[in-house]
């Protein structure tokens, strides 16, 4: 089965470290993980593509499905891919890591306005939908957004 799922991962996941590279860019410091990477990492912040960022749910990275665009051509794939940025903070103060999410996100949704296609052909996506968990522990606030990065493409 043909799927461009694992081109939008990758690429998505080459957009964060390159634009985390950058001096003085929003993800400076910010973890990119290409799903649930194990790492020894003592990050607070993390832009984890293909992963929902829950560690004790059932690690959801995408999901698909396809039609026909024509007898000739191919297929065409409508896609979603679970993206979270992920905020611990060792104080209380859930409001400072929810803002915190919200601006990292906002790159993400800034490459998609950029380039809908994210440099690979016959392809668009953009944010679909967010959901945002927020938890307060004895070792401080976390809040986790989860975004849909849904779009089309033809494989």
């Amino acid at each position: 089965m043909a799927s461009r799922i694992p081109e939008v991962i990758t690429a998505l996941v080459a957009l964060g470290k390159a634009d985390s590279a950058e001096p003085g860019s929003v993800l400076a410091g910010v973890e990119i993980a290409d799903g649930p990477e194990a790492s020894d990492t003592q990050a607070q912040e993390w832009l984890i593509v293909g992963f929902d960022g829950d560690p004790s749910g059932d690690f959801e990275a995408a999901q698909s499905v396809g039609g026909w665009s024509d007898l000739r051509s191919g297929r065409e794939e409508q896609f979603q891919v679970l993206v979270a940025v992920v905020v611990n903070r060792g104080d209380q103060d859930v409001v400072a890591a929810r803002a915190r999410t919200y601006e990292i996100a906002q790159r993400v949704e800034a490459w998609l306005r950029a380039d809908p296609s994210i440099g690979l052909r016959s392809l668009e996506a953009g944010v679909e939908a967010t959901r945002l968990i927020q938890e307060q522990t004895e070792t401080g606030a976390t809040a986790r957004l989860l975004l849909t990065v849904a779009g089309r493409a033809f494989t």
